[in-house]
């Protein structure tokens, strides 16, 4: 969710809003740490925090907040089970901030970042126990709400962390992976040498490419792009993978097919030079071990959840090597 755009929208529209964000979780909730929420005056929300009796706690608590107006920020401890009757058995922190069209000046450049794509803030509380937010490597007071003060802060993600994926070949399965993938956190490149294979309208976060030679649009593709082959011809199959592989920069490398095709991919690369290294990389069959259906769909939801949980490990390697502690205060 672009949750500073939600905030401005609800502002121009009702005159405030209220940012709820699960500040801290310890042992099983029902989101993560670091999920937010966005409520209306009218009762209107976006997003989530899990939902059930934690959710309806925390939009009674926003609700709340905004009858008493922009304020310093609130936090609550509770535990899941004991005060919510909840069996997830955890303890979660919820912190509620409220906003009104004050704000709206300091939170355009955040709402702005947050829709080039995924970024981070440093937060802190300020001296009127409101947050502080400042982009990563901003200047001071650039993209800043508030002033940076001393104190301990955190670091918050910006934006949806969305994996680029090539998905080549625009087929049955083809068609049902782009719609599996239309509401998670990735950017689709669908790419197919017949233009008439594309469907009328795709979702919004997929561009038709028609190329007649798709190997080549691995070139442009960005280095850690998830690569997902399923085209009409193993002779376009088998080079759209030699090419991906030998260029050792993208995240997944996927093919769709049997253990016998697999089998005699890997002979007939192995024959062109790519080392044992290089093909241990081929995922082939694609999806989800212990999912046998063939139908479309199901192939399409099981490579779907293969490729979440690709993304994720990616995103979560890249934090730690830029030296993050995600870890909200």
């Amino acid at each position: 969710m672009l949750a500073f755009r939600r905030l401005i929208d609800a502002i121009e529209a009702e005159g405030s809003a209220a940012l709820v964000t699960l500040a801290r979780v310890e042992g099983s909730s029902p989101r993560e740490s670091g999920a937010r929420m966005v409520v209306r005056p009218s009762g209107g929300f976006h997003g989530t925090i899990g939902g059930g009796a934690l959710e309806w706690a925390a939009l009674e608590a926003a609700q709340s907040a905004l009858q008493q107006g922009r304020g310093p920020a609130t936090r609550r401890s509770l535990a899941l089970g004991p005060e919510l009757a909840q069996c997830c058995g955890g303890r979660v922190e919820w912190r509620i901030e409220t906003f009104d069209r004050r704000d709206i000046d300091q939170l355009a450049p955040l709402a702005a970042a947050e829709a080039r794509g995924p970024a981070m803030l440093k937060a802190s509380i300020g001296g009127d126990g409101r947050v502080e937010r400042m982009l990563e490597g901003s200047r001071r007071g650039e993209g800043l709400i508030g002033s940076e003060t001393e104190g301990k802060g955190w670091a918050e993600p910006l934006g949806q962390s969305a994996h680029t994926v090539y998905l080549f070949g625009a087929g049955h399965v083809g068609r049902a992976l782009a719609l599996a993938l239309a509401p998670l956190p990735f950017v689709v490149r669908w790419i197919d040498s017949r233009r008439e294979a594309f469907p009328e309208y795709a979702p919004a976060n997929v561009a038709l490419i028609h190329a007649p030679e798709p190997s080549g649009e691995l070139a442009s593709a960005p280095d850690g792009a998830l690569i997902v082959v399923m085209t009409h011809s193993h002779a376009i199959d088998l080079e759209i993978v030699a090419d991906a592989l030998r260029s050792e920069r993208f995240g997944f490398v996927g093919l769709i097919g049997s253990a016998t095709k697999r089998a005699r991919f890997l002979s007939q690369m192995r024959a062109a030079g790519l080392s044992e290294t290089l093909l241990s990389k081929l995922v082939c069959p694609i999806g989800l071990r212990g999912l046998e259906g063939k139908e479309p769909a199901v192939i399409a939801a099981s490579t779907a959840a293969q490729l979440l949980m690709v993304s994720e490990r990616l995103s979560a390697k890249d934090l730690k090597q830029q030296g993050f502690d995600t870890t909200t205060a």
